[in-house]
C-alpha cells in the first residue's frame, strides 16, 4: 500500500503540473463508465482452527460507473458504482473475494485550460464484502481519495482517468454457521480508464 500511495501523489504532482482544465461543467449532468485494475490489502485467516496465517491477495480488474453533477465551476458531486474480484491465497487453501463499492463524494475541479480538467475528490464509501467456499464477509464503511482528469474530446464527451484510495476498517470473515475465521482488509488502491458524457 505504500507503494500505491507513492505512485498515486507521483501521478496527482504530473497531472496538476501539466494541465488545468478544460469544459465548465456547472449544472451539467454526467453519466460514467469505467474500467481499470486494483490492488488489494492483505487479510488473514486461521488454518484449519490453528494459528492465523496471512492471506495473500492479487491484483483484481475493476469495473462500473456511476453519475457525476456539477455544483458551480468548480465542486461536483459524484456517485459511483464498482465491482473487483480477487484471489487470496494462505495455506491450504485459497479464497476469491469481491467487493461491491458504493461511493459517494464530491470532486474539486481545477480551472479550465486547453482540453483537460484535472480534479481531486473525497467520499464515504459502503463495501458490500464477499467470498466463494462458503465464507460470509461483513459490509463495512469506508472512505476514499481520488484523482484524476478529464480530457474533452467534444463540450459533452470526455475520456477520464482516475486514481483512488479506498481506506476502510477491517471486516469479519465468519462461516455460514457464524464463526468467525479471520478479518477481511477492504482497502485498495485502484487506476481506472473510461468515459463520460454530460447533459446540458
Amino acid at each position: 500500500m505504500k507503494k500505491g500511495l507513492v505512485l498515486f501523489w507521483m501521478a496527482l504532482a504530473l497531472t496538476m503540473a501539466g494541465t488545468a482544465g478544460a469544459e465548465d461543467i456547472a449544472g451539467k449532468f454526467g453519466v460514467t463508465g469505467r474500467i481499470g485494475f486494483l490492488v488489494p490489502a492483505d487479510s488473514e485467516a486461521n488454518v484449519f482452527g490453528a494459528d492465523i496465517q496471512n492471506i495473500s491477495t492479487s491484483v483484481g480488474f475493476v469495473g462500473g460507473g456511476g453519475f457525476l453533477y456539477g455544483i458551480n465551476r468548480n465542486f461536483a458531486a459524484e456517485l459511483d458504482i464498482t465491482y473487483t474480484g480477487f484471489t487470496g491465497d494462505r495455506v491450504f487453501s485459497s479464497f476469491d473475494f469481491n467487493i461491491i463499492n458504493i461511493a459517494l463524494g464530491g470532486q474539486y475541479r481545477f480551472k479550465e485550460m486547453s482540453k483537460f480538467t484535472p480534479y481531486v475528490g473525497l467520499g464515504l464509501d459502503i463495501l458490500v464484502n464477499g467470498a466463494n467456499n462458503g465464507y460470509n464477509i461483513d459490509t463495512v464503511p469506508g472512505i476514499h481519495l481520488a484523482g484524476g482528469v478529464d480530457y474533452f474530446l467534444t463540450k459533452n464527451l470526455a475520456l477520464n482517468s482516475e486514481l483512488k484510495f479506498v481506506v476502510a476498517p477491517n471486516a469479519d470473515i465468519t462461516t455460514y454457521g457464524g464463526v468467525k475465521i479471520g478479518n477481511f482488509d477492504p482497502s485498495s488502491f485502484s487506476m481506472t480508464f473510461g468515459v463520460r458524457y454530460f447533459i446540458n
